[in-house]
């Protein structure tokens, strides 16, 4: 009997690594997602080596070098008041892919906990939660950001909690539908009978196959995230001057778009590309863990 248990741990071992190596080999043949990760990647490496990269402290003022054109001391040129506007979209990638990454991570784990015992436990909780979910859902999160992030003032913090607080309401519908999906599936019924505890039943058996839409949805709100940080900082409500920000420095470079158009194009460039990037990186993982679930249903 232990050597039956055994076998079949290791065939479902197995049976997972093969469907591992199927999603990955169809990541691999999308080369847009390819583009994707790449991208990312580097976002990542200039972000976290920023003093060691920048030519130049992006906060040095030089006002005899005003609007200067590429150079080898200044690759992408100066803005209006000399500074370096390489070394400043590498300390914007900073300010930018952080808060993307952290609202995503607030969002998605206090979604997730909420969407998941609202599916699990039902009754008051669950529709008090939802009509909540509902009416947040109604107005366009832009609108709420802005109202709060007017409330609250500009500044990091205040971009963090404004986008923190109307961005998880969608990760609470989506695992809420996961949920109701799989309380009735089999498996939870068996573990069930074993009589465990609700959290252990939720933890082991049902957030784990909850897990794949949450992380495809989070890659692509990491992309909707740095839109409206970029949004709220163009709007004065966000990252403040002199801190190297894309939105803020899109905003600076407009009253010089006809004398220095590279003021604004370099920092909507970066803005534009990483929201790409993140797009085709999250739809690389849709169609490769698709794959990966379909094979396990065959498998079975």
């Amino acid at each position: 009997m232990i050597e039956n248990i055994k076998m079949a741990e290791k065939l479902s071992m197995n049976k997972k690594r093969l469907s591992l190596w199927l999603s990955l080999w169809e990541f691999k043949k999308n080369r847009l997602a390819l583009f994707g990760i790449l991208f990312i990647a580097i976002l990542c490496f200039l972000a976290l080596f920023a003093p060691y990269i920048s030519p130049n402290d992006p906060f040095v003022q030089r006002l005899d070098k005003q609007f200067l054109g590429p150079c080898r001391e200044y690759p992408l040129g100066t803005d209006e008041f000399g500074r370096c506007i390489f070394s400043r979209v590498i300390y914007g990638t900073r300010i930018s892919l952080g808060i993307g990454i952290l609202v995503v991570a607030v969002t998605s784990i206090a979604g997730t906990s909420l969407g998941l015992l609202s599916g699990y436990k039902g009754g008051l909780f669950d529709e008090i939660l939802m009509r909540g979910v509902d009416v947040m859902l109604a107005f366009p999160n832009i609108i709420l950001a802005l109202m709060i992030a007017g409330l609250l003032g500009p500044g990091f913090l205040s971009v963090v909690l404004s986008l923190s607080l109307t961005q998880w309401p969608v990760y609470a519908r989506l695992v809420r539908g996961q949920v109701l999906s799989l309380k009735k599936r089999d498996f939870v019924e068996a573990a069930r009978a074993l009589r465990p505890s609700n959290f252990y039943i939720m933890r082991k058996h049902i957030l784990p196959n909850c897990m794949e839409p949450v992380i495809v949805l989070g890659t692509l709100e990491i992309a909707h995230v740095i839109i409206f940080a970029s949004a709220l900082s163009f709007l004065g409500l966000g990252i403040q001057p002199p801190t190297p920000e894309w939105g803020s420095m899109l905003k600076s470079g407009i009253p010089y778009l006809r004398i220095s158009p590279h003021l604004c194009f370099i920092p909507g460039l970066m803005i534009m590309l990483t929201v790409f990037a993140f797009n085709f990186a999250a739809d690389g993982l849709r169609a490769s863990l698709g794959q990966a679930a379909k094979q396990e249903v065959l498998d079975r």
